[in-house]
Protein backbone atom coordinates (compact mmCIF):
# COMPACT_ATOMS: atom_id res chain seq x y z
CA UNK A 1 0.00 0.00 0.00
CA UNK A 2 1.13 3.45 -0.79
CA UNK A 3 0.21 6.48 1.03
CA UNK A 4 0.31 9.97 -0.87
CA UNK A 5 -0.68 13.28 0.91
CA UNK A 6 -1.00 12.60 4.88
CA UNK A 7 -3.68 9.75 4.86
CA UNK A 8 -5.90 11.29 2.00
CA UNK A 9 -5.54 7.91 0.09
CA UNK A 10 -5.42 5.50 2.83
CA UNK A 11 -8.76 3.95 2.37
CA UNK A 12 -8.54 3.93 -1.17
CA UNK A 13 -5.79 2.82 -1.72
CA UNK A 14 -5.20 -0.74 0.33
CA UNK A 15 -5.51 -3.57 -1.76
CA UNK A 16 -8.60 -5.04 -2.71
CA UNK A 17 -8.95 -8.46 -3.86
CA UNK A 18 -12.53 -9.81 -5.22
CA UNK A 19 -14.06 -12.16 -7.76
CA UNK A 20 -16.22 -11.24 -10.67
CA UNK A 21 -18.45 -13.91 -12.28
CA UNK A 22 -18.81 -14.00 -15.96
CA UNK A 23 -20.42 -16.68 -18.09
CA UNK A 24 -17.68 -18.94 -18.68
CA UNK A 25 -16.41 -18.87 -14.95
CA UNK A 26 -15.25 -16.84 -11.97
CA UNK A 27 -12.24 -14.41 -12.82
CA UNK A 28 -10.19 -13.17 -9.39
CA UNK A 29 -9.28 -9.58 -9.36
CA UNK A 30 -6.56 -7.32 -7.55
CA UNK A 31 -7.10 -3.20 -7.35
CA UNK A 32 -4.25 -1.33 -5.91
CA UNK A 33 -3.41 2.68 -5.57
CA UNK A 34 -5.99 5.47 -5.86
CA UNK A 35 -9.77 4.71 -6.99
CA UNK A 36 -9.97 7.76 -8.67
CA UNK A 37 -6.40 7.85 -10.74
CA UNK A 38 -5.53 6.71 -14.39
CA UNK A 39 -6.12 3.15 -14.71
CA UNK A 40 -3.14 0.80 -15.25
CA UNK A 41 -4.05 -2.43 -16.29
CA UNK A 42 -1.31 -5.58 -15.95
CA UNK A 43 -1.75 -8.79 -17.90
CA UNK A 44 0.38 -11.71 -16.82
CA UNK A 45 2.13 -13.86 -19.29
CA UNK A 46 1.30 -17.84 -19.54
CA UNK A 47 1.88 -20.45 -16.34
CA UNK A 48 1.75 -17.16 -13.99
CA UNK A 49 -1.07 -14.82 -12.42
CA UNK A 50 -1.60 -11.52 -10.68
CA UNK A 51 1.37 -12.44 -8.66
CA UNK A 52 4.19 -11.75 -10.62
CA UNK A 53 3.54 -8.22 -10.79
CA UNK A 54 4.04 -7.83 -6.82
CA UNK A 55 6.72 -6.10 -6.55
CA UNK A 56 6.10 -4.17 -9.17
CA UNK A 57 2.81 -2.34 -7.79
CA UNK A 58 4.05 -0.63 -5.56
CA UNK A 59 5.73 1.35 -7.63
CA UNK A 60 3.15 2.21 -9.56
CA UNK A 61 0.65 2.90 -7.24
CA UNK A 62 1.54 6.67 -6.42
CA UNK A 63 0.16 7.71 -9.24
CA UNK A 64 -1.82 4.67 -10.94
CA UNK A 65 -5.42 2.79 -10.39
CA UNK A 66 -3.63 -0.48 -10.92
CA UNK A 67 -5.50 -3.33 -11.76
CA UNK A 68 -4.48 -7.03 -12.32
CA UNK A 69 -6.49 -9.76 -13.85
CA UNK A 70 -6.28 -13.54 -13.17
CA UNK A 71 -6.76 -14.83 -16.75
CA UNK A 72 -9.44 -17.27 -17.07
CA UNK A 73 -7.07 -20.46 -16.20
CA UNK A 74 -4.71 -18.95 -14.03
CA UNK A 75 -4.24 -18.18 -10.48
CA UNK A 76 -6.81 -17.69 -8.57
CA UNK A 77 -9.70 -17.54 -11.63
CA UNK A 78 -11.54 -20.58 -12.18
CA UNK A 79 -9.83 -23.05 -14.39
CA UNK A 80 -13.15 -24.80 -16.57
CA UNK A 81 -12.45 -27.54 -18.83
CA UNK A 82 -15.13 -26.23 -21.54
CA UNK A 83 -14.74 -22.21 -22.35
CA UNK A 84 -12.36 -21.61 -25.40
CA UNK A 85 -8.85 -20.10 -24.02
CA UNK A 86 -8.23 -18.50 -27.18
CA UNK A 87 -6.62 -15.02 -26.64
CA UNK A 88 -9.25 -13.05 -28.03
CA UNK A 89 -11.53 -14.75 -25.70
CA UNK A 90 -9.17 -13.85 -23.17
CA UNK A 91 -8.82 -10.38 -24.36
CA UNK A 92 -12.84 -10.23 -24.20
CA UNK A 93 -12.90 -11.55 -20.72
CA UNK A 94 -10.77 -8.54 -19.65
CA UNK A 95 -12.68 -5.96 -21.24
CA UNK A 96 -16.18 -7.78 -19.84
CA UNK A 97 -14.21 -7.32 -16.39
CA UNK A 98 -12.91 -3.61 -16.58
CA UNK A 99 -16.62 -2.96 -17.34
CA UNK A 100 -17.57 -4.54 -14.24
CA UNK A 101 -15.15 -2.60 -12.63
CA UNK A 102 -16.40 1.18 -13.90
CA UNK A 103 -13.16 1.25 -15.51
CA UNK A 104 -13.77 3.67 -19.20
CA UNK A 105 -10.03 3.98 -20.03
CA UNK A 106 -6.90 2.18 -19.63
CA UNK A 107 -3.24 1.93 -20.08
CA UNK A 108 -2.49 -1.78 -20.43
CA UNK A 109 0.35 -3.41 -19.98
CA UNK A 110 1.01 -7.00 -20.42
CA UNK A 111 4.13 -9.32 -19.70
CA UNK A 112 5.19 -12.08 -22.38
CA UNK A 113 1.89 -13.76 -23.65
CA UNK A 114 0.01 -11.38 -21.70
CA UNK A 115 1.06 -8.77 -24.36
CA UNK A 116 -1.11 -10.81 -27.17
CA UNK A 117 -4.08 -10.79 -25.01
CA UNK A 118 -3.57 -6.72 -24.46
CA UNK A 119 -3.22 -6.89 -28.34
CA UNK A 120 -6.44 -8.83 -28.29
CA UNK A 121 -8.19 -6.59 -25.86
CA UNK A 122 -7.20 -3.40 -28.09
CA UNK A 123 -8.57 -4.68 -30.96
CA UNK A 124 -12.02 -5.47 -29.70
CA UNK A 125 -11.74 -2.48 -27.57
CA UNK A 126 -10.15 0.54 -28.86
CA UNK A 127 -12.48 2.70 -26.89
CA UNK A 128 -11.16 1.63 -23.45
CA UNK A 129 -7.30 1.31 -24.53
CA UNK A 130 -5.50 4.24 -24.53
CA UNK A 131 -1.85 3.04 -24.54
CA UNK A 132 -0.52 -0.32 -24.99
CA UNK A 133 2.91 -1.55 -23.43
CA UNK A 134 4.25 -4.96 -23.92
CA UNK A 135 7.37 -6.39 -21.79
CA UNK A 136 8.97 -9.28 -23.15
CA UNK A 137 6.50 -10.19 -25.83
CA UNK A 138 7.88 -12.20 -29.16
CA UNK A 139 6.39 -10.63 -32.55
CA UNK A 140 5.83 -13.63 -33.57
CA UNK A 141 6.88 -17.10 -33.63
CA UNK A 142 9.85 -16.96 -35.64
CA UNK A 143 11.55 -14.98 -32.97
CA UNK A 144 10.70 -17.82 -30.57
CA UNK A 145 13.63 -19.54 -29.43
CA UNK A 146 13.39 -23.46 -29.61
CA UNK A 147 15.01 -25.43 -26.46
CA UNK A 148 14.99 -28.84 -25.03
CA UNK A 149 12.72 -27.62 -22.22
CA UNK A 150 11.86 -29.68 -19.08
CA UNK A 151 8.21 -30.59 -20.53
CA UNK A 152 6.05 -32.19 -17.62
CA UNK A 153 3.98 -34.92 -18.56
CA UNK A 154 0.19 -35.40 -17.68
CA UNK A 155 0.96 -38.36 -15.03
CA UNK A 156 3.27 -35.94 -13.70
CA UNK A 157 0.76 -33.53 -12.42
CA UNK A 158 0.91 -31.79 -10.13
CA UNK A 159 4.22 -30.92 -10.61
CA UNK A 160 7.05 -30.41 -7.88
CA UNK A 161 9.13 -27.61 -7.13
CA UNK A 162 11.69 -28.45 -9.00
CA UNK A 163 10.01 -29.41 -12.28
CA UNK A 164 8.74 -26.44 -12.40
CA UNK A 165 11.90 -24.41 -12.16
CA UNK A 166 13.31 -26.60 -14.80
CA UNK A 167 10.15 -25.62 -16.68
CA UNK A 168 10.13 -22.30 -16.10
CA UNK A 169 14.22 -21.56 -15.67
CA UNK A 170 13.95 -19.94 -19.21
CA UNK A 171 12.48 -17.47 -18.11
CA UNK A 172 14.80 -15.69 -16.02
CA UNK A 173 18.08 -14.93 -16.60
CA UNK A 174 19.69 -12.62 -13.78
CA UNK A 175 22.20 -14.43 -11.90
CA UNK A 176 21.45 -15.90 -8.86
CA UNK A 177 17.26 -14.94 -9.24
CA UNK A 178 15.34 -17.35 -7.32
CA UNK A 179 11.85 -18.21 -8.42
CA UNK A 180 9.35 -16.80 -5.48
CA UNK A 181 7.87 -20.06 -3.95
CA UNK A 182 4.65 -18.40 -4.36
CA UNK A 183 4.90 -18.63 -8.26
CA UNK A 184 5.59 -22.34 -7.98
CA UNK A 185 2.32 -23.03 -6.37
CA UNK A 186 0.34 -20.81 -8.77
CA UNK A 187 1.50 -22.53 -11.13
CA UNK A 188 0.82 -26.02 -9.15
CA UNK A 189 -2.50 -24.64 -9.11
CA UNK A 190 -3.24 -24.60 -12.96
CA UNK A 191 -4.82 -28.43 -14.40
CA UNK A 192 -2.73 -29.78 -17.08
CA UNK A 193 -5.65 -28.33 -19.27
CA UNK A 194 -5.30 -25.13 -18.72
CA UNK A 195 -1.68 -24.51 -18.56
CA UNK A 196 -1.29 -26.65 -21.96
CA UNK A 197 -3.88 -24.83 -24.03
CA UNK A 198 -2.87 -21.31 -23.31
CA UNK A 199 -0.16 -21.96 -23.85
CA UNK A 200 -1.26 -23.15 -27.49
CA UNK A 201 -2.97 -20.15 -27.70
CA UNK A 202 -0.67 -18.00 -27.89
CA UNK A 203 1.11 -19.88 -30.47
CA UNK A 204 -2.21 -19.76 -32.73
CA UNK A 205 -2.62 -16.26 -32.10
CA UNK A 206 0.91 -15.47 -32.87
CA UNK A 207 0.90 -17.32 -35.91
CA UNK A 208 -2.32 -16.04 -37.46
CA UNK A 209 -0.67 -12.63 -37.50
CA UNK A 210 2.27 -10.96 -36.33
CA UNK A 211 1.76 -8.35 -33.64
CA UNK A 212 3.48 -5.80 -35.03
CA UNK A 213 0.85 -5.90 -37.92
CA UNK A 214 -1.93 -6.14 -35.62
CA UNK A 215 -0.56 -3.05 -33.45
CA UNK A 216 0.12 -0.92 -36.53
CA UNK A 217 -3.87 -1.60 -37.78
CA UNK A 218 -5.13 -0.67 -33.73
CA UNK A 219 -3.09 2.64 -34.05
CA UNK A 220 -2.52 3.20 -30.41
CA UNK A 221 0.90 4.18 -28.74
CA UNK A 222 3.15 1.55 -27.58
CA UNK A 223 5.90 1.02 -25.54
CA UNK A 224 7.86 -2.34 -26.13
CA UNK A 225 9.91 -3.26 -23.19
CA UNK A 226 12.80 -6.59 -23.58
CA UNK A 227 15.33 -7.90 -21.11
CA UNK A 228 18.22 -8.41 -23.45
CA UNK A 229 19.45 -11.92 -22.21
CA UNK A 230 15.58 -13.18 -23.03
CA UNK A 231 15.99 -17.06 -23.38
CA UNK A 232 12.79 -17.60 -24.97
CA UNK A 233 12.44 -15.28 -27.60
CA UNK A 234 15.13 -13.39 -29.60
CA UNK A 235 15.69 -9.71 -27.84
CA UNK A 236 16.70 -8.84 -31.24
CA UNK A 237 12.81 -9.50 -32.55
CA UNK A 238 12.04 -6.12 -30.28
CA UNK A 239 13.29 -4.43 -33.58
CA UNK A 240 10.55 -5.70 -35.30
CA UNK A 241 8.03 -3.43 -33.49
CA UNK A 242 9.88 -0.53 -34.61
CA UNK A 243 7.50 -0.46 -37.75
CA UNK A 244 4.81 0.06 -35.58
CA UNK A 245 4.46 4.11 -35.99
CA UNK A 246 5.70 5.70 -32.97
CA UNK A 247 6.84 2.86 -31.24
CA UNK A 248 9.24 3.52 -28.46
CA UNK A 249 11.61 0.17 -28.00
CA UNK A 250 13.91 0.03 -25.01
CA UNK A 251 16.22 -2.99 -24.32
CA UNK A 252 17.21 -3.88 -20.71
CA UNK A 253 20.26 -4.96 -20.41
CA UNK A 254 21.23 -7.77 -18.02
CA UNK A 255 18.24 -8.84 -17.46
CA UNK A 256 16.14 -11.55 -19.27
CA UNK A 257 12.60 -12.47 -20.36
CA UNK A 258 10.53 -11.14 -16.75
CA UNK A 259 11.80 -7.95 -16.00
CA UNK A 260 9.04 -7.17 -13.93
CA UNK A 261 10.69 -9.88 -11.22
CA UNK A 262 14.01 -9.58 -12.19
CA UNK A 263 14.47 -5.89 -11.63
CA UNK A 264 11.13 -4.45 -10.63
CA UNK A 265 12.63 -0.77 -10.32
CA UNK A 266 14.23 -0.41 -13.74
CA UNK A 267 11.34 -1.63 -15.50
CA UNK A 268 8.65 0.57 -13.50
CA UNK A 269 10.99 3.39 -14.15
CA UNK A 270 10.31 2.70 -18.49
CA UNK A 271 6.51 2.12 -17.71
CA UNK A 272 5.82 5.47 -15.58
CA UNK A 273 7.97 7.79 -18.02
CA UNK A 274 5.61 6.13 -20.89
CA UNK A 275 2.28 6.42 -18.51
CA UNK A 276 3.30 10.05 -17.79
CA UNK A 277 2.58 11.02 -21.39
CA UNK A 278 -0.36 8.96 -22.25
CA UNK A 279 -2.50 9.04 -19.02
CA UNK A 280 -2.52 12.34 -19.35
CA UNK A 281 -3.89 12.43 -22.31
CA UNK A 282 -6.18 9.31 -22.07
Amino acid sequence: MTVSDGNRHAEAEATESSTLSLDDGDIHVCQDGPRDAPALLLIHGSASSTRSWDCLVPLLTGSHRVIRIDLLGHGRSAKPAGPSYATPDQGRRVGVALDRLGVERAIVVGHSSGGAVATALAEQRPDLVIALALINTGPGMAAFIATESAAIAPSQWPPTDEQIRQFASTGFSRAGYQIPQELLDEVRMMTYHTLTTTMGATRAYLEQQALPERLTAIGKPLLVIFGEDDRRWRSSSAADYRTVPGAKVELLPGLGHSPILEDPVRTAGSLLAFTAIHAARG
